[in-house]
C-alpha cells in the first residue's frame, strides 16, 4: 500500500501511526497539497490527503474511511475484544471531538497563513477558535474520567490533534489550560509508533 501526504497533516499522521499499530506494511510518499499540487492531481483529482493507494490500486481518501478499510483489511482492530458497548461509544465520542479539534485548528492555520491579513475575517476566526476550545475542553473533561488506550483510534486521534495544535497555534492553546491533554499526549508521543512517525 502507498500512503500519500505530509506528516504535518494530523489526518495523514493519524493514519500512518495506526497502520504501524496494525502492522500494515506501506510506502509513505510525503506529497504536499500545496507544493505538489500537480502531482497529487494525477493521483487524486480532489487533491485531498491522506490518500491511500491499496494493493489492488484503488484510491481511498478521508482518514476515518481509510482506518475503517484497514481494520477490514487486517480482519481486526487492536482494541480489546472485551470492550463493552459503553467503552466503544466513549471512544467514538472522544474520536469525534478530536477530529473536530483537528478541523478547527486546520481552519485557523489556513486563515492565518494562507489568506492575506487584510482579507482575514476576525469574527469568523473568533468563532472557529471558540469551537476549537469547545472541542478541547470536552476532551480535557473526558480524560479526567479515564484515558483511552494510547494506541487506539481515539488515543492516536487525541494525541495527534493536540500535537498539531500545540505546534501550529502556540498562542491559542497551552499546557496550563489543558493539563490532561498535554500529559496524555506527552506519553503517547513516546510510543515507538509515534516516534517513528514524527510530526516534523
Amino acid at each position: 500500500m502507498i500512503l500519500i501526504g505530509m506528516l504535518d497533516s494530523p489526518y495523514v499522521r493519524r493514519v500512518a501511526i495506526y497502520m504501524k499499530v496494525l502492522g500494515v506494511q506501506f510506502e509513505h510518499r510525503p506529497l504536499s497539497v500545496f507544493g505538489d499540487f500537480d502531482s497529487l492531481t494525477k493521483i487524486n483529482p480532489a487533491v485531498k490527503v491522506p490518500t491511500l493507494i491499496t494493493d489492488d490500486n484503488q484510491v481511498l481518501i478521508d482518514s476515518t474511511l481509510i482506518i475503517h478499510y484497514l481494520e477490514k483489511y487486517c480482519g481486526h482492530s487492536p482494541a480489546p475484544t472485551s470492550a463493552s458497548g459503553v467503552e466503544e461509544f466513549r471512544d467514538l465520542h472522544l474520536t469525534g471531538f478530536a477530529l473536530a479539534a483537528c478541523e478547527k485548528a486546520v481552519q485557523i492555520v489556513y486563515e492565518q497563513r494562507l489568506r492575506p491579513e487584510e482579507k482575514q475575517h476576525q469574527p469568523w476566526v473568533d468563532r472557529v477558535t471558540q469551537q476549537l476550545h469547545g472541542a478541547w475542553q470536552t476532551l480535557e473533561n473526558g480524560l479526567r474520567e479515564s484515558h483511552p488506550d494510547k494506541l487506539s483510534v481515539a488515543g492516536i486521534s487525541i494525541a495527534v490533534a493536540w500535537s498539531f495544535t500545540e505546534l501550529m497555534l502556540p498562542d491559542t492553546v497551552s499546557h496550563a489550560q489543558y493539563p490532561e491533554l498535554a500529559g496524555f499526549t506527552l506519553l503517547a508521543e513516546q510510543r515507538p509508533e509515534f516516534l517513528a512517525t514524527p510530526l516534523r
